[in-house]
């Protein structure tokens, strides 16, 4: 089984940026923390700061016979029509991640473009989120 995790705009700066809303963990360390959890899952990752990156990496997943996509749209979350589009167009689970409670953030992060076309939505958990998600999306692979 094969997952990929997406990570949009300053997303390269976990571990960094405010720890204060997202803590001092690494992608990288997260990543190690995933493949240990998950060794039957081969995850790959990819980050871009730049939207039509996304669009472009998640079009070549579909053809890539994944399982499905662990994505953190960052502010693309609640701006990007083209990355509703995109997902909207495989044919494969998506589900959204997002590391604060963006409910109990500025107004604007309370809403997502791209929801209605994810499979589920997972906030608040910290870095915890991402492997809620690769476990959502192994357990309905099994099913």
């Amino acid at each position: 089984m094969k997952i990929l995790i997406m990570n949009g705009p300053n997303l390269n700066r976990l571990g960094r940026r405010e720890p204060g809303i997202y803590g001092s963990t690494t992608m990288e360390d997260c990543l190690a923390g995933l493949r240990k959890a998950f060794p039957e899952v081969e995850i790959d990752y990819f980050q871009s700061n730049h939207e039509g990156a996304l669009i472009d990496r998640l079009q070549q997943a579909a053809d890539d016979g994944l399982a499905g996509v662990v994505l953190n749209a960052g502010a693309y979350t609640h701006t990007s029509v083209a990355l509703l589009d995109a997902i909207r167009s495989v044919d494969f689970p998506v589900v959204e991640v997002h590391i604060s409670n963006v409910f109990a953030r500025e107004d604007f992060r309370s809403h997502s473009i791209i929801s209605p076309a994810c499979e589920g939505l997972i906030a608040g958990f910290g870095m915890g989120g991402y492997k809620l998600a690769v476990q959502a999306l192994t357990e309905s692979a099994r099913d």
